[in-house]
């Protein structure tokens, strides 16, 4: 083999490594961006959170109790923020940070202020829907209540979404019955018969559902045990859990 044989391999060798090495580089480089971005979006919503739950005091009683709700969230999505270091874990802060938010503007109808900026929406919410109508249901002998708009009554505001893999309107209601099956404990079976309860009751007065939307047989709910609850048609049905917050 002849020098400028030679010479050529060894160039074609090492232009070769150097292409590899520099897209090394920009792989990194992109995932790099990527977990800074994701960082920033976390800090930017939980920061906004903070703003709103440190500057604002209930009137009433469902004002005080979304911002108790929200000020839940606010720590929770701090902790995580301590606790992230990757992108996944820098988006499940945004989530729990939004989730604060829209108590946080629940709360601020309930006293009758601007609600302020439209906040991003998730599939969750979309599917389930809000109430439209003020409804009711009887469930182990109590009367459990949702509506549109806050009472003294209805308090407790649920943002909308899936509750243990099931779609609830977002609303005011009479108790907080989704609690024990987000957290786990001795509510949980009390808390899956309301929600079944609601699926006949409060869903059919959901609005923006997808699952209306897209032409579902309203007399069956997709991906549901086809013995239980045939009467929901207002939101569709996810697998996924609630909130990332929780």
């Amino acid at each position: 083999m002849g020098d400028v044989e030679l010479l050529l391999i060894l160039l074609v060798v090492g232009g070769l490594i150097a292409l590899v090495a520099t897209r090394g580089r920009g792989r990194g480089t992109t995932a790099q961006n990527q977990l800074g971005d994701a960082e920033a979006e976390a800090r930017r919503w939980y920061e906004r959170l903070g703003g709103q739950v440190l500057n604002l005091t209930g009137s009433d009683e469902p004002s005080k109790q979304a911002l108790a709700d929200a000020a839940e969230r606010y720590t929770a999505a701090g902790s995580q923020l301590e606790q992230a270091s990757s992108a996944p874990q820098y988006r499940l802060v945004t989530d729990t940070a939004l989730e604060g938010l829209y108590y946080v503007r629940a709360a601020r109808t309930a006293m009758g202020m601007d609600p302020g900026p439209e906040l991003p929406g998730s599939a969750e919410r979309s599917r389930a829907g809000a109430l439209d109508a003020e409804q009711s249901v009887d469930v182990e002998g109590r009367s459990v209540t949702g509506s549109p708009q806050p009472s003294a009554q209805n308090n407790h505001y649920y943002p909308g979404g899936m509750v243990g893999g099931r779609p609830v309107p977002a609303g005011w209601y009479s108790e907080p019955w989704w609690r024990p099956m987000l957290l786990g404990g001795v509510g949980v079976v009390g808390g899956m018969m309301v929600a079944s309860a609601l699926f006949s009751g409060f869903g059919a007065a959901a609005v923006g559902g997808d699952a209306m939307a897209g032409g579902v047989d309203p007399g069956m709910d997709p991906g549901m045990d086809p013995g239980m609850d045939p009467g929901f048609d207002g939101g569709g049905f996810d697998g996924g859990g609630l909130f990332g917050g929780w």
